[in-house]
């Protein structure tokens, strides 16, 4: 099954007209991009596009087998002609099947916006599924890619192809990996792009970090052909100064996978009403879906998924010094649930996957530092002296020994604070110096370094 992108924009197109913003003026060549229409073996097309014959003929198509034309949603970009000699453009109701004479099935697939998404099946089993602008699946998506209650007989396992508003709606990409219908070899692509994110290479990294892709207009993609997915890296270090936009990177790389556990070093302060706004503004930005542990005992969290972890670490907790035996909220983690109650994944569509295979987002590493070096003595210069320096080492050494062995996906926060100004205290010294180490340790073990300033993402590694 062969799917022609007519166009990969959103439906007023890129750049839109008449916008002065920077992505607009910057969406020129293979990035400008007409509002997103598929025409899958010449003889099927989903929405429209402005001046489709002519968008066919550039991609070496033709519209003259078209037998079928359906739209996903209402259009608000400009208007649209339907070419003489296609059918008149039409909707199937959420959950019916349409069957076409070339073999070909199409089933609507009910989603949370006005509008239809499509699974197409081909003849020879393979399946693409489209969704319209900012849409996701409505409702609970089965394992083999339809909608609980959705009707039709569909195909079982991952779709092939996944055309869809990623950087909208990552939340979307999230949904249909925790149901299986998204699987490591599904090609992701992504589909009415706007002028919210930067085109070009911005575009293209973001979406790669997400286990996605962009294609131009014209592009023809083979259902079912193997293509190289993104590799996404295992460990991520996003380094940042305050309000650079690290923590916002961080949770971009986790919005498209499921059952993410925020792990928040920060805590609470008592009467500290910034922090309290700051906090505030972190949990409204993270998906709902998103698991939350107030901890700093990190190592149990990134030992969880090693095969025979506990086992190997007898007493482990008890013996390292400061350490949070028997933390309940790591403790919970590992049982599938957070601290203040069940967990949410026990019950939506990852329900059954074991806590301990979740990616982990550490939100950061500076507060954990200065949550141990609390622990430990180290601003005191007698204590530092005196052994608290060595138990320091002891902690962070046990630190980057689990990021290296762990398992799981991790992205983890920290600041960077070696370029600004001389702290005026020896104790502001210290933590410079120590914050200094311990990311370039932890940074050294994993496989992609980001650097964040004034929101824009710099590849220091991967």
């Amino acid at each position: 099954m062969d799917v022609t992108l007519l166009g990969t924009g959103a439906p007023q197109g890129l750049p839109r007209p008449g916008c002065p913003c920077a992505a607009c003026a910057t969406a020129v060549g293979d990035e400008a991009r007409a509002a997103t229409a598929l025409l899958v073996d010449g003889a099927l097309m989903i929405d429209l596009t402005p001046g489709p014959a002519f968008a066919a003929a550039r991609a070496g198509q033709s519209l003259t087998g078209v037998r079928q034309v359906l739209l996903s949603h209402p259009h608000d970009g400009p208007v649209m002609e339907v070419p003489a000699g296609l059918p008149q453009p039409g909707r199937v109701a959420d959950g019916r099947e349409l069957a076409l004479l070339d073999g070909h099935r199409v089933r609507a697939v009910a989603v949370d916006i006005p509008g239809t998404g499509y699974e197409i099946s081909g003849t020879a089993g393979e399946r693409l599924l489209y969704l319209p602008p900012g849409a996701a699946p409505a409702g609970p998506v089965n394992g083999n890619g339809r909608t609980a209650g959705g009707g039709g007989t569909g195909g079982t396992g991952p779709y092939d192809l996944v055309l869809l508003d990623v950087p909208a709606r990552p939340d979307a990409l999230a949904k249909l990996r925790a149901s299986g219908a998204v699987d490591a070899a599904t090609d992701v692509v992504a589909v009415h792009i706007d002028h919210d994110v930067p085109p070009g290479p911005e575009l293209h990294r973001r979406l790669a970090a997400v286990g996605a892709r962009a294609v131009p207009d014209g592009s023809t993609l083979v259902v079912g052909e193997f293509h190289a997915v993104p590799d996404l890296p295992r460990r991520t270090l996003v380094l940042g100064g305050a309000r650079s936009g690290k923590s916002v990177e961080a949770e971009r790389r986790l919005a498209a996978f499921p059952d993410v556990v925020y792990v928040a070093t920060g805590g609470t302060r008592d009467g500290d009403q910034d922090w309290a706004q700051r906090v505030s503004l972190h949990r409204e930005r993270r998906p709902g879906s998103w698991r939350t542990v107030e901890t700093c005992d990190l190592v149990p969290l990134l030992e969880a998924a090693r095969p025979g972890a506990d086992a190997a670490r007898p007493g482990a907790d008890a013996a390292r010094p400061g350490a949070d035996a028997g933390s309940p909220s790591a403790d919970a983690e590992a049982r599938g649930t957070d601290a203040g109650g069940p967990n949410t994944e026990a019950e939506g569509p990852g329900a059954g996957r074991p806590g301990e295979t979740s990616p982990l987002l550490i939100d950061c590493l500076a507060l954990w530092l200065t949550h141990v070096m609390d622990e430990v003595g180290a601003w005191d210069d007698a204590t530092w002296e005196a052994g608290g320096r060595r138990a320091l080492r002891e902690r962070t050494d046990a630190l980057v020994t689990a990021v290296r062995q762990t398992h799981r996906t991790v992205v983890a926060v920290s600041n960077e604070v070696g370029s600004g100004v001389v702290p005026a205290t020896a104790a502001g010294r210290r933590f410079r110096d120590e914050l200094g180490r311990l990311n370039a340790a932890f940074g050294a073990e994993c496989e992609q370094l980001l650097l964040v300033v004034a929101g824009q993402a710099l590849a220091l590694r991967g």
